[in-house]
């Protein structure tokens, strides 16, 4: 069993994460961190984890891990993969803030407005989106989980770069409280959010920096909305084109891909993919008019099982390992 810890565990995708792994057939949670509930159970936190798991949180990783799972804040990554590493952690490390995604510190600064903590730690970063970037090379240590918005808009828009898309692409995306975390705020306030939709961030969403790596070449707009619900993103990316077998395309990117389902003729709904780890991605053509739509769970593909694929795949299970449950 892989010896297992989650640092900042007790928000959200922590939730998630601690979920992925208790279910998980090669890990073993042995440890989860947060300053706030140090020495109380897990299920202080997550309720319907009592007597799911004799772990207590700790204030830091007090014990020798192999695998250890970052869910922390953007800033925070950085920090807490510097402290592992200065302790003489060596193993695999998957971060869930936004510390490693970008290769660029200045395109870090642009985006996050604040400058990278630890820039000598980009180089050893893998950006894990395994349906395009594909497993990580042999003794990868350190896998920067993707974003949400940006793990559902690239997998849309990626057939599309391959296939040399020139038309502009349009881009709205609905996404759930649930991705602003668990701390309490105006834009996840119940009375502000429910019943109500938002439009944020307007062609400068953080995101971008990863959507224009993982699907080079496309001109896209990209339009964030806050949905009146607690989990997915759900979206659509319409253009024109003629003469190319787009559906091919797709078919073509993620035939051999087993977390991505393919819905030709359909536009995905939200609530086939919201507590899976599926990408949901459908289509609907007239004559030059293209609309395609995705759906994921922020929480899951968004975040919590996408860090387990990374990590089966470093870790050389087989991809969906401890992901095919109900």
């Amino acid at each position: 069993m892989i010896q297992t810890a989650i640092l900042h565990g007790a928000g959200y995708v922590g939730r998630k994460l601690i979920e992925q792994v208790l279910v998980h057939p090669e890990l073993e949670l042995v440890a989860v961190t947060s300053r706030s509930h140090a020495g109380e159970p897990i299920w202080a936190a997550h309720k319907h984890l009592r007597a799911q798991s004799p772990v207590h949180f700790t204030s830091s990783l007090d014990m020798e891990v192999d695998l250890v799972f970052v869910a922390a804040g953007h800033g925070q990554g950085a920090a807490a993969v510097s402290e592992l590493r200065n302790s003489g952690f060596n193993g695999l490390v998957i971060d869930m803030s936004a510390d490693f995604r970008l290769a660029d510190p200045q395109t870090y600064l642009e985006r996050y407005e604040v400058e990278h903590p630890r820039p000598d730690l980009l180089s050893d970063a893998w950006y894990g989106l395994p349906e395009i970037t594909g497993p990580p090379p042999k003794g990868t240590t350190l896998i920067a989980n993707p974003g949400c918005f940006a793990s559902a808009i690239s997998l849309a828009l990626y057939p599309l770069s391959q296939a040399g898309l020139s038309s502009h692409v349009s881009v709205m995306a609905l996404t759930g409280a649930s991705g602003s975390g668990a701390l309490a705020k105006a834009g996840t306030h119940y009375p502000s959010r429910a019943g109500n939709v938002k439009a944020y961030k307007v062609l400068e969403h953080q995101h971008e920096a990863e959507i224009d790596e993982m699907a080079p070449g496309i001109s896209y707009s990209f339009v964030p909305v806050s949905g009146p619900f607690t989990s997915g993103i759900w979206g659509t990316a319409q253009f024109s084109e003629k003469n190319i077998d787009l559906a091919a395309q797709y078919h073509a990117a993620y035939d051999d891909h087993p977390l991505i389902r393919l819905w030709p003729g359909q536009i995905p709904e939200l609530h086939w993919s919201v507590g899976s780890p599926f990408t949901d991605i459908g289509w609907i053509q007239k004559g030059n008019q293209w609309v395609v739509g995705f759906a994921i769970d922020n929480l899951m593909k968004g975040a919590a099982t996408q860090a387990i694929q990374n990590a089966n795949l470093a870790l050389g299970f087989s991809e969906t390992t401890g992901l095919f449950h109900v």
